[in-house]
């Protein structure tokens, strides 16, 4: 069996390193589950060099246009969004056409914060995503830049 040589070669970003960039993402026709999964990596940080998974080093996201969000298949008529109230016989449902009528930005929110941490670091991550349902947003003192998914 070769000996391994131990070095100290893994690279811990510090708070000062990390540089906070702003995105804008136009969700018109964009499907749900793949939009989401592309914003989470940001959300995370994952598309940066400096990517270190006990703390949060990703950027800002703001979609627009939440309300032109697409699913792919049936699930349109089958999908549906449960909660629970803590008191017996307290569980909730929602369907999708419901909440996309009523708060299409929650749509997009629930889809991206289930792909992030479930823990404290996932809860920062998920205040740095700001979903509007039309196209109009108040983030453009910070010049976002345009981030083009993948479809």
């Amino acid at each position: 069996m070769a000996h391994l040589k131990l070095t100290k070669n893994t690279y811990s970003a510090r708070p000062a390193d990390i540089e906070r960039r702003w995105y804008i993402i136009d969700a018109e026709g964009q499907v749900l589950g793949r939009l989401a999964t592309q914003v989470a990596v940001v959300l995370r940080g994952k598309n940066k060099a400096i990517y270190t998974p006990s703390m949060d080093t990703g950027d800002f996201v703001v979609i627009v246009n939440a309300e032109k969000i697409v699913l792919t298949g049936n699930k349109e008529n089958q999908k549906v969004y449960y909660h629970h109230s803590g008191y017996p016989g307290g569980l909730k449902e929602t369907p999708y056409s419901t909440l996309h009528e009523e708060h299409p930005e929650r749509v997009i929110m629930f889809a991206v914060k289930g792909m992030l941490p479930h823990n404290r670091l996932g809860r920062a991550m998920i205040k740095k995503l700001h979903v509007y349902a039309g196209p109009d947003h108040p983030h453009e003192a910070q010049r976002p830049e345009t981030l083009e998914i993948k479809r």
